[in-house]
């Protein structure tokens, strides 16, 4: 699991606009990117564990630094 720093508010907004126009602009790999690189809500990680399976969330690139802080390191194990 990368670590990351802490993002504000205001950056995760503007992160996700950024991704918006690159999928907009048919920059479906640069959208994916850009969109994992913002920490993903620990809810949705917890959720995301029990619905699809700790692979998804292992596999998938995403930013998981907040449910680490939450939860925890090993809270994928």
């Amino acid at each position: 699991m990368r670590q990351t720093q802490i993002m504000t508010i205001e950056e995760k907004v503007d992160t996700a606009y950024k991704a918006a126009l690159l999928s907009e602009a048919g920059d479906e790999e640069g959208y994916s990117r850009l969109i994992r690189s913002i920490p993903m809500p620990p809810y949705l990680a917890k959720i995301f564990k029990e619905k699809i399976g700790v692979e998804f969330l292992l596999n998938g690139g995403w930013d998981l630094s907040e449910a680490e802080a939450e939860f925890g390191s090993d809270w994928l194990s």
